[in-house]
């Protein structure tokens, strides 16, 4: 398989959420077990050799692919999340992002000084969960961190908001 398959597998929703949004939507890509597994081959192969400790799941649709690529990584796996849904003590981030403001949060023990970090969400648009997310990771002092996404919308240069030492990968780019 490749990765113009996994491409042509997305769907383009418009104007959702709002008008003028090109929502991608990833559900056609996990409906099908030999995309589900390219998926999860592709990004054990990134980051099999990383040294990481805990794969982070973006609300909510980072929570897909995080948790089988933290198994396959033999990882832990955190989730950040909307506020109220977490049990513990929190952090938390408000950001801006293409329609609207949001914040998420992270239970404050979940990561420590000797995690190396992969950050994982569906989609890098303008970038501002993803930031939102990298700051709260770095607030709990992790040794690395690493940021994946299943698509990046290149257009909207959403990896121009995280400083360039920072390795960022994309499977599918639209």
């Amino acid at each position: 398989m490749s990765i113009e398959t996994l491409t042509k597998s997305v769907r383009n929703i418009p104007d959702f959420p709002i008008p003028g949004i090109q929502f991608k939507d990833i559900t056609t890509l996990f409906q099908s077990a030999s995309h589900l597994k390219e998926l999860s081959e592709i990004l054990y192969d990134l980051y099999k050799e990383k040294g990481i400790t805990k794969v982070v799941g973006i609300e909510s649709r980072g929570f897909f692919m995080g948790p089988a690529t933290a198994i396959k990584l033999n990882a832990g796996f955190v989730p950040i999340r909307k506020p109220g849904k977490l049990p513990y003590n929190v952090i938390e981030e408000t950001y801006t992002k293409e329609y609207g403001e949001d914040t998420i949060q992270i239970h404050e023990d979940a990561l420590n000084e000797d995690d190396v970090v992969l950050l994982h969400d569906d989609l890098l648009a303008t970038g501002g969960t993803m930031v939102a997310a990298y700051n709260l990771v770095k607030k709990l002092g992790v040794k690395k961190i690493y940021i994946n996404f299943l698509i990046e919308l290149e257009e909207l240069e959403g990896r121009l908001h995280f400083p360039t030492d920072v390795e960022i990968n994309s499977i599918i780019k639209f």
